[in-house]
């Protein structure tokens, strides 16, 4: 027994000449405000609210003010968020007549100014104003509070479920959880396009690759106009909004993309402002030289009704790691990571 004093080496934590927080003994802290406020940027810059129902176009302009503070403590892969913020974000409406021409405009404020981790298992108070109180001033204020206060609270709730997860730690805790037991396994999950789905090494000493591929069709309904849901598949700040993940998307025919922090890479190959978007597309694990064709059609039989139709042709059924669930996952990531979210970020729900 060590003398009184002096502790037992085997039970003290040292601190180290190299800074190094060994197996994550200690608590450690990051400081999550500036990720907190490029996160709400991101997430309502130029959000749309309404495009055309009853006449009326509203959507968020963009985040004015965020204070307070924001952390993550994580201890041996334990997550502790802690976070009390204040937001205010700005919006702008319009009224137009039925030959579209604008009538009237307002400007206002979306305040809600106590965002706590202490409630986070409660929707925070949030206060709409209208800066002129006229008539078609309040009819946009009460078209904001109708519509706009479910999309914003919807966008406070996947910040919430970020910092649960980590929020800018996430990718550090996910990269230390498992070590990859092959360079094979290694590249899966490097490479996988669909951070929810885990893609399972097979126990084979050789893989033989099949040939064969398989045609994904999709048809989704989506409360808003077909342009505005163009823009979104087309503008690269709203996919990293949507997806939580970067992104880069030229608006040219022939111009480059990569979504999904690189796992998906391609080019337009033709494009049609509201109507058409059609890529090639290029999943990190298919085998060298293999590249699918994704078209999108755009129908709006109604104003603030769009129907999209998607095909994706091309898809091999395995990768170049013998896994043959490319199909179903790539099936999945569309509905639950693309179209599911578009709707519970945007509003666009039916």
């Amino acid at each position: 027994m060590a003398k009184f004093g002096e502790g037992d080496k085997r039970w003290i934590v040292e601190d180290r000449p190299d800074g190094t927080n060994v197996h994550n003994w200690h608590w450690a802290e990051t400081n999550c405000l500036e990720w907190s406020r490029s996160f709400f940027t991101n997430q309502f810059s130029n959000a749309v609210i309404l495009s055309g129902e009853g006449n009326l176009f509203i959507k968020i302009k963009k985040l004015e003010k965020l204070e307070g503070e924001a952390y993550v403590n994580v201890r041996k892969g334990k997550i502790i968020p802690g976070y009390e913020l204040s937001v205010s974000l700005s919006w702008e409406g319009e009224a137009k007549d039925s030959e579209g021409k604008t009538i009237s405009k307002a400007e206002g404020a979306v305040d809600m100014p106590y965002i706590s981790d202490e409630n986070a298992d409660e929707d925070p108070e949030v206060r709409v104003s209208v800066k002129d109180e006229g008539a078609v001033g309040k009819a946009l204020k009460e078209a904001m509070v109708k519509k706009g206060k479910g999309v914003v609270l919807e966008k406070v709730r996947v910040f919430v479920e970020a910092m649960a997860k980590g929020g800018p730690c996430r990718d550090e805790l996910e990269n230390k959880k498992v070590a990859p037991k092959s360079v094979a396994a290694a590249a899966v999950e490097k490479t996988s396009v669909l951070p929810a789905v885990v893609v399972k090494e097979k126990e084979k000493k050789k893989v033989k690759t099949k040939e064969g591929f398989k045609t994904i069709t999709m048809t989704e309904k989506f409360s808003c106009r077909a342009k505005d849901l163009y823009e979104i598949l087309m503008d690269e700040n709203r996919w990293k909004g949507f997806t939580q993940s970067n992104a880069k998307i030229s608006k040219d025919v022939n111009g480059p993309i990569s979504v999904f922090d690189g796992s998906v890479t391609g080019m337009n190959v033709e494009l049609e402002e509201g109507k058409l978007i059609v890529q090639k597309w290029r999943f990190g694990s298919w085998s060298d030289g293999l590249d699918s064709t994704v078209k999108i059609t755009f129908e709006e039989p109604e104003p603030g009704v769009t129907i999209v139709n998607l095909t994706h042709t091309d898809v091999p059924e395995e990768d170049r790691y013998g896994n043959a669930t490319v199909v179903e996952n790539t099936e999945r990531g569309w509905r639950d990571l693309i179209f599911h979210r578009i709707r519970a970020v945007f509003g666009f729900g039916m």
